[in-house]
């Protein structure tokens, strides 16, 4: 691929060219994982570090309690890491029925009993013990020092604690351990979180094991108890991070990976395989032709992700029928150039999140994403250790007869996912380990970006800082102000229910993209890093 290196949008990066690099959504968190890389460690060794790090820098998108997926290609051949959690034991769609009411149609929103078993951490013991370099205890002391010795606040970061704290301020440990002075951290203020240094130096120390089983699945637990929720040390003992095969999608020559349900990557899957009958390289790339192509293409993947994924055992389709070329093809032929529509679910039977990437001079490279579900998750913080919980557990449906009756709350079930990394591949060869963070936006952001990058030819930095839209649902969008007037007015006249939004850090998305240069050899990387976010790509 021949990138063309004129960024013609506003930006203050340009993309960052290096043999071992790290990209992440705050500095110190990239820094983290260098310092891996400097001590000899791997691409793997440099995630965990930074995962770990960001756990403490950007706490509003995640946490010692989240959640979290992979895929790595570790020299050879690619690996998918699915360390979504279970539901506890007690949970039944009865168990919410008698505690909120026979209306209540999913679990709550916020609260412990919005948690599910998070599994980030397990995800870190996995990587390490299967293609790590380092000793893991090794891996969480960046953490541990930036826990106890404390981080100056950086702007977007404050923005959103600040905006969370009227919801959150009165969840058990939210207050005590994210809002010293009685109030969030201003920007540029010292925070410090003892009490996830002593957590993280169980987990270093133990390798994981007091997280699952032990003191830390003890005290969340008695936390648990004292606030009226069911999760047990049992549910924790009982996890384990699952390997799996990535699902792919041919486009342009290239295919792109994505975790297979629970999760969401399935969208951006459907809606290439839908673009893949397209010729968009021949329409102007910010033009309305263009933009309300994707749009469309993206509704219709969501209409049948909506509809069937779920807990894989629990699906009434596969991933492979709902990627089904001709039925891609017959779900293309449904699109009206000339006019917005609000698509509902086909037949395949017949036919805040943080994102980092990383990769090393010897080819390995990883792109992971972990997250508590909405910003501070549950709210819920547990004060002994800082565990601080998602809410996951938010995702279920408590309703049989509702939209995708696959996702129907059980004991030790796994509810849809939002959370997803992307690797692309040509040829069975490693091109690019990429994701962009942000609820529903994951999937958009990842064919928007691609699109620009295979169809137009820009480069990473130029994808990642062009502007995006949201589709939501029925006929709404959101769309960044920077987007072409020209393009949203010609949207709108399409029947597309346009919102211009000026936020854009949880609304669009931000993403993190590392391409190799150089095929079979590695002769380095090309890095972006999203100006939405505090970011940086850095390498050597």
């Amino acid at each position: 691929m021949q990138f063309n290196f004129s960024n013609p949008y506003t930006s203050t990066r340009l993309p960052v060219f290096a043999r071992n690099v790290v990209s992440t959504s705050h500095p110190l968190a990239a820094q983290a994982g260098l310092r891996m890389l400097w001590q000899g460690g791997n691409a793997v060794d440099a995630a965990i570090a930074a995962a770990a790090a960001i756990t403490l820098t950007e706490p509003v998108s995640c946490g010692l309690g989240s959640d979290a997926f992979c895929i790595l290609w570790d020299g050879k051949e690619l690996h998918g890491l699915n360390a979504s959690g279970h539901a506890p034991q007690t949970w039944t769609p009865e168990y919410f029925k008698r505690k909120y009411g026979d209306d209540a149609k999913t679990p709550p929103k916020r609260g412990i009993d919005s948690v599910t078993v998070p599994g980030a951490v397990a995800s870190w013991v996995a990587m390490s013990e299967r293609f790590g370099k380092l000793p893991f205890e090794d891996l969480m002391q960046p953490a541990i020092e930036i826990a106890e010795r404390g981080y100056l606040l950086p702007v977007v970061v404050q923005q959103k604690w600040a905006a969370a704290t009227p919801e959150l301020q009165n969840q058990p440990g939210f207050a005590q351990n994210f809002l010293p002075w009685g109030r969030a951290p201003n920007v540029g203020e010292l925070f410090t979180f003892p009490a996830a240094a002593k957590g993280l130096r169980a987990i270093a120390k133990s390798k994981g094991q007091a997280f699952y089983g032990g003191e830390i699945a003890h005290a969340i637990e008695q936390f648990s108890t004292e606030h009226g929720g069911s999760i047990t040390a049992r549910d924790f003992a009982n996890y384990k991070a699952e390997w799996v095969t990535p699902i792919a999608q041919n486009y342009r020559g290239y295919t792109l990976h994505e975790i297979p349900p629970n999760g969401q990557g399935i969208a951006a899957l459907i809606a290439l395989g839908i673009l893949e009958n397209f010729d968009i390289a021949s329409l102007q790339v910010d033009g309305v032709d263009s933009q309300h192509l994707q749009i469309e293409a993206m509704k219709l993947a969501f209409a049948d992700v909506y509809r069937y994924v779920a807990e894989p055992s629990a699906m009434e389709v596969t991933p492979a029928q709902m990627l089904d070329p001709s039925y891609l093809k017959s779900r293309a032929r449904l699109i009206d150039m000339n006019r917005a529509q609000d698509f509902g679910a086909g037949n395949p039977v017949k036919g805040g999140t943080i994102y980092l990437s990383t990769a090393d001079e010897n080819g390995m490279m990883v792109s992971f994403i972990q997250s508590n579900y909405m910003g501070f998750g549950s709210g819920c913080v547990e004060p002994n250790f800082g565990i601080s919980l998602q809410n996951r557990g938010h995702g279920f449906s408590l309703n049989a007869q509702g939209l995708n009756p696959a996702n129907l709350v059980a004991p030790g079930k796994r509810p849809f996912h939002t959370i997803i990394p992307a690797f692309l591949s040509k040829d069975g060869q490693p091109v690019m380990s990429y994701g962009v963070m942000g609820a529903n936006m994951q999937p958009q952001g990842h064919m928007q970006t691609l699109v620009r990058m295979l169809d137009y030819q820009q480069n990473p930095q130029a994808a990642c800082d062009a502007p995006r839209w949201r589709y939501n649902a029925g006929l709404e969008i959101n769309v960044e102000a920077s987007l072409n007037h020209d393009t949203a007015n010609g949207l709108q006249a399409r029947g597309h229910q346009v919102g211009v939004i000026n936020d854009n850090y949880q609304d669009f998305g931000a993403g993190q993209f590392i391409w190799r240069a150089g095929n079979p050899k590695v002769e380095g990387y090309v890095v972006a890093s999203d100006a939405r976010r505090d970011g940086l790509a850095a390498g050597f």
